[in-house]
């Protein structure tokens, strides 16, 4: 294993990149750092219109979301690969195309966990919002979405862990991310499999499972702070 690693590590990091296009375990930690900045946006665009009082802006966005949500995501790549461009006429290369299903698809469910951040806020937040004379927007834009995004932080870690596993399936529209890779170094030693994906488990396994102790320490120390607060409230009322 350690031979793999001293004879392909440059290849298993960075793919061709700087004699071709970038691939490895840098693209895949890019593409799913893109697509979940790219989706927060979205996803708190869509998780707002899904609290909205407005029916004929909840009712489309809840319908989107629950349709995506409702299909693998190997479906979407399908959907940005072969219909987006049938439609458009525009043909994107397969790293624009798997940051779009990302992008979609990462948006539905961060719609979800922004419409329970801020269902889970205290009643008293909205309605004190209201006493102000804060209408629906400034009250969700000032007072209620502020506290709901802090809250969220650990969902949103969780999020990017499950986005960093979801873009091993660009191996199907043959991106170069770190699997393909792995595949392809496979191919040139042929005889190594257990290795090579061996180094590819670990791989994925340290990542997604540090980013998962930070977001269950983060989620640990978010609630120490708020326990004071609590308690002052209390004390006030």
């Amino acid at each position: 294993m350690l031979e793999l690693i001293q004879t392909y590590w440059l290849y298993f990091l960075v793919g061709q990149y700087p004699n071709g296009p970038l691939g490895g375990l840098v693209l895949t930690v890019l593409l799913a750092t893109c697509g979940l900045v790219l989706a927060l946006p979205l996803g708190i665009a869509f998780g707002l219109a899904r609290l909205s009082p407005w029916r004929w802006l909840r009712w489309p966005v809840t319908g989107l979301v629950y349709v995506v949500r409702g299909v693998p995501l190997l479906m979407v790549i399908f959907w940005a690969y072969f219909f987006l461009p049938s439609v458009t006429g525009v043909k994107t290369d397969q790293f624009t195309t798997m940051l779009i299903a990302l992008v979609v698809f990462d948006a539905a469910y961060l719609a979800e966990i922004v419409r329970a951040g801020v269902r889970g806020l205290p009643r008293g937040q909205a309605e004190a919002a209201r006493a102000l004379g804060l209408d629906y927007g400034r009250s969700m834009r000032l007072v209620l979405l502020p506290q709901a995004l802090r809250s969220m932080l650990p969902s949103l870690v969780n999020q990017f862990v499950s986005t960093i596993k979801e873009t091993s399936l660009g191996y199907i529209i043959g991106l170069a991310e770190v699997s393909f890779i792995a595949t392809q170094i496979n191919t040139q030693v042929f005889t190594r499999p257990a290795e090579v994906y061996s180094i590819l488990g670990l791989t994925y396994f340290l990542m997604c499972f540090g980013l998962s102790r930070f977001a269950f320490w983060l989620e640990r120390r978010l609630a120490r702070r708020s326990i004071p607060t609590a308690a002052a409230r209390q004390v006030s009322s």
